[in-house]
């Protein structure tokens, strides 16, 4: 054990005006921990989208029938709510672990040495994605489950992990201007990859209000679309997803592409295979909750793919001053 630091009236007035700058004064992060924390926001956020599903296939999604409060009399689920107030109200804390799973990382990143603002910047979106999808949900529940709402509650998480995908890759790299790996030919068939995932994602909510799954087992007003007809639209979509990316993997063995595009690439169409796989045996079992569940955690997990094909096109290799100097995390050392 270290020294404790004198702390005098002057810190903790400044601890309270500004608590991150005084962290970032007594502490500096090893690279690992960075990285880590950024992984760690990343993880929960796609554990959330999860477990928001599993709310919603166990018919929680009204377990907890308002909002901020439980219920009119209670902040918590109460016994007499049954299991599904506990499902629905368990949801709705482990909001609070990503959000501090998102502080962690915006601690972290404030605390490099050199500060590194853009990704700090990552971390704070993440901050504000999480508190409006937080007040979305609040909506969603006031609604009666709106199936629109639910479909932009599904959106706006997706944004949020392109963002701490993005944040993760950035911990990897420097502050140095991008350097493209790939021609601007490449590049344009990687954004329309990334624009046709985005709507296959899209229409993959349109498909969620359109089914059987509302949510609760009370009435729930569904999208007024054909089930099987946009169940089939979206087939399509995943199709043309699989076909620019094995476009996209072929065009980069071709073009004598580094290995970094072509791993992310190999990665997104296993996923997709996957994926595609877990969605036909769906459609074709009616729809079981087990198998749905898991094609929500495939949906994340091909998002996650599409956008590290993205981010590998370029490079920013580490420069010797943003190497910050290896420091002990196990305490906070005085200045």
């Amino acid at each position: 054990m270290g020294p404790v630091p004198n702390v005098t009236r002057a810190d903790v007035a400044q601890a309270v005006r500004n608590p991150l700058a005084f962290i970032a004064e007594r502490w500096t992060p090893q690279q690992r921990t960075v990285r880590r924390a950024a992984m760690i926001s990343l993880v929960m956020t796609v554990g959330i989208v999860v477990t928001g599903g599993a709310v919603r296939l166990t018919g929680s999604g009204l377990g907890c029938p308002t909002w901020p409060k439980c219920t009119d009399d209670s902040l918590t689920a109460t016994s007499e709510m049954g299991i599904h107030g506990y499902i629905e109200f368990g949801n709705r804390m482990l909001a609070y672990v990503l959000s501090a799973a998102v502080g962690w990382a915006i601690i972290a990143a404030r605390s490099q040495k050199p500060m590194r603002r853009s990704l700090t910047r990552l971390g704070w979106i993440q901050f504000w994605l999480v508190m409006s999808n937080a007040v979305l949900g609040g909506i969603v529940v006031l609604v009666g489950l709106n199936p629109w709402t639910v479909a932009a509650h599904f959106l706006l998480s997706s944004a949020l992990i392109a963002v701490a995908v993005t944040m993760w890759q950035r911990t990897r790299e420097g502050d140095a201007e991008p350097r493209p790996l790939v021609g601007r030919a490449v590049t344009q068939l990687v954004w329309f990859l990334i624009v046709t995932s985005g709507l296959l994602i899209a229409v993959g909510t349109v498909v969620t209000g359109s089914g059987p799954h509302a949510g609760d087992s009370s009435e729930v007003p569904r999208m007024g679309f054909d089930w099987e007809t946009v169940s089939k639209v979206h087939a399509v979509l995943a199709w043309i997803v699989v076909t620019l990316t094995f476009a996209l993997w072929f065009v980069l063995k071709a073009v004598d592409a580094p290995k970094g595009p072509l791993h992310r690439t190999r990665d997104l169409f296993l996923i997709l295979l996957a994926q595609g796989g877990i969605g036909y045996v769906q459609y074709f079992t009616d729809l079981p909750e087990v198998l749905v569940g898991l094609h929500m955690l495939g949906s994340c997990l091909v998002w996650i793919c599409v956008m590290r094909v993205l981010l590998s096109l370029r490079e920013r290799p580490l420069t010797a001053v943003e190497v910050p100097a290896q420091a002990d995390d196990s305490r906070l050392s005085a200045v």
